[in-house]
């Protein structure tokens, strides 16, 4: 078990008297190794909640800066920091709540020819992305290499939150067979989002990310979880494996990654 500094059980002393957590359970989170594709509306709380938790190791993917159109909801970042990469901004921020975090950054934009090399290492990934190319990139990845994508994403007033775990439910594809025609469906700088509705789906995708690595609870494996925010409602659906899924499926047809950006319809 991880050999705890006085400074840091007074730190995660609200964790070590939980029964559920424990000594042993802090430790876990300690020695944990959590990536986020994103540091953006749904990494910015999830990055702060996860460092604050005391995840050991964590790693950030974003290519992007901080815009001032940013500072509605990715609370990571500041007003100081706009023109600055998101993810030095996020290490910074990270760095100044709880020094016990190793925060490791990759300025890149995610792909068919990085994603593996930026995955190894790493046991659980954050999916933080608002777009469809990502999403089945980071899901075929995860199903190629057994990695548990906790998948969140969110769209004006409304949010969901799924686990998809390689060989315990359904993977992405499942639940998404066939991406929507380019420009159906707009991204929230085309359709907008309420600010905080960030804050509630990327924090729910904490908590199953600790769940998780902790062993406790029940998880929304082979569930997605639906939050309308004008409504205050919650739903649960359950989710199915697809037996013909071409990429989860027992006879898989997709058995290495593709270009996305064309199966999205996006490289005419």
């Amino acid at each position: 078990m991880f050999d705890f500094s006085d400074e840091q059980v007074e730190r995660y002393s609200r964790h070590i008297i939980l029964p559920e957590v424990g000594g042993e359970g802090q430790s876990k989170l300690l020695e944990s190794k959590v990536l986020l594709v994103g540091a953006g509306g749904l990494g910015s709380p999830a990055a702060y909640y996860l460092a604050a938790a005391g995840i050991g190791n964590m790693g950030i993917i974003d290519f992007d800066t901080v815009d001032l159109s940013n500072l509605q909801r990715q609370i990571i970042h500041n007003t100081e920091r706009i023109g600055m990469l998101k993810t030095e901004s996020a290490k910074k921020t990270i760095g100044a709540l709880n020094p016990d975090v190793n925060v490791t950054v990759f300025n890149e934009k995610l792909s068919s020819e990085n994603i593996m090399r930026l995955f190894e290492g790493y046991d659980y990934i954050l999916d933080g992305t608002d777009n469809f190319a990502t999403r089945y990139l980071i899901n075929d990845a995860c199903v190629l290499t057994g990695k548990t994508n906790i998948h969140g994403s969110i769209f004006r007033f409304e949010g969901q939150v799924t686990v998809f775990k390689p060989n315990a439910g359904p993977c992405y594809r499942c639940l998404y067979p066939e991406p929507p025609p380019p420009g159906l469906v707009p991204n929230c700088q085309e359709g907008g989002v309420l600010g905080v509705l960030a804050g509630i789906i990327g924090n729910l995708q904490v908590v199953e990310t600790l769940k998780l690595i902790l062993g406790q609870g029940e998880t929304l494996v082979g569930s997605l979880l639906l939050y309308d925010a004008l409504k205050t409602e919650f739903r649960k659906l359950k989710l199915k494996r697809d037996p013909k899924c071409p990429v989860c499926s027992d006879e898989p047809t997709i058995t290495e990654l593709i270009d996305y950006e064309e199966f999205c319809g996006l490289s005419r």
